[in-house]
């Protein structure tokens, strides 16, 4: 059974129903002090998961105690209750600025225009709807794993406020969709969509991320590529005070068709890997991605 099938089992629809109720009533600090529970439950659950969140840790440097696993858990629920906030509407704005304002005003300047945007499991990108809801006339596309959280995603469907978002399944981009979005993209759409998913029925291309193997989805970069539009690697973090910063990097290294691509792939690493060292427990990869040595 794979992670996030397990979690929606400990989940389900009702209680997340259950939890926005108490949300709307008592408001986040209540919601919040009940994560602390429902998580520890959950993480006792999950074997397999701990087994892969303690070798992450490892990877990355820290100790795979039961305090650290169990706080990596805790992290994601907690990212939870933001993503509720930003699809009801009630997300404070005020908890969201850039890491670096020179990365804002390089994105102001291609905000006119389509802007493809690479993200990861790394913080709630999520956080950047609630940020761009300031802008109604840029719809947004994005590419999401066809059988992963349907009933978190169907709980959102039924709080959400009416957004100018389409959905499409990561696995089926073909020549249609393809088109549809370079179309969309010209119009001076956004679209996201992950770099850092893994799947074995797709062409990966062999990646160091904390100098260890990892595999990565080809497409993704291919797709950006074939995209022509400014293309934006991109992460929402949270911070002690529970405030967001959106971290960006413009990819400029262009050349030749192929290593273009090649630097597309090396830079997003690096833009991954030095992210996720300064945020550990907001890498939210419940998957055991690395290589078996």
């Amino acid at each position: 059974m794979k992670w996030y099938l397990l979690k929606e089992q400990a989940a389900g629809t009702k209680r997340l129903l259950l939890l926005y109720y108490i949300y709307g009533i008592f408001g986040r600090n209540a919601v919040k002090f009940l994560i602390y529970f429902i998580t520890f439950f959950a993480f006792c659950a999950a074997k397999e998961i701990r087994k892969n969140s303690a070798k992450y840790l490892k990877i990355i440097g820290l100790e795979p105690s039961f305090k650290n696993q169990y706080r990596h858990f805790l992290e994601y629920s907690l990212s939870l209750l933001d993503r509720m906030e930003v699809f009801s509407g009630k997300f404070d704005l005020q908890r969201i600025s850039f890491a670096n304002e020179n990365d804002r005003a390089m994105l102001d300047k291609d905000f006119d225009s389509g802007i493809f945007f690479i993200c990861s499991h790394l913080g709630n990108i999520d956080v950047m709807r609630a940020l761009l809801k300031k802008h109604p006339e840029k719809h947004i596309r994005v590419f999401l794993a066809k059988d992963q959280c349907k009933i978190f995603n169907n709980f959102i469907k039924s709080i959400s406020e009416k957004t100018e978002v389409t959905t499409y399944p990561v696995e089926e981009i073909g020549l249609e969709t393809s088109i549809e979005t370079k179309e969309s993209l010209n119009k001076g759409e956004f679209v996201f969509i992950a770099g850092d998913r893994t799947s074995k029925n797709a062409a990966n291309f062999q990646a160091k991320l904390f100098s260890r193997n990892v595999e990565l989805p080809l497409g993704t970069f291919r797709f950006a590529q074939l995209m022509e539009v400014p293309v934006y690697f991109v992460c929402a973090l949270k911070d002690e005070q529970e405030n967001y910063k959106i971290y960006l990097k413009k990819f400029t290294n262009y050349d030749s068709k192929k290593t273009t691509l090649i630097n597309m792939q090396n830079e997003y690493i690096e833009f991954l890997e030095n992210n996720t060292r300064n945020y550990p427990f907001q890498f939210f990869h419940f998957y055991d991605m690395f290589d078996k040595d």
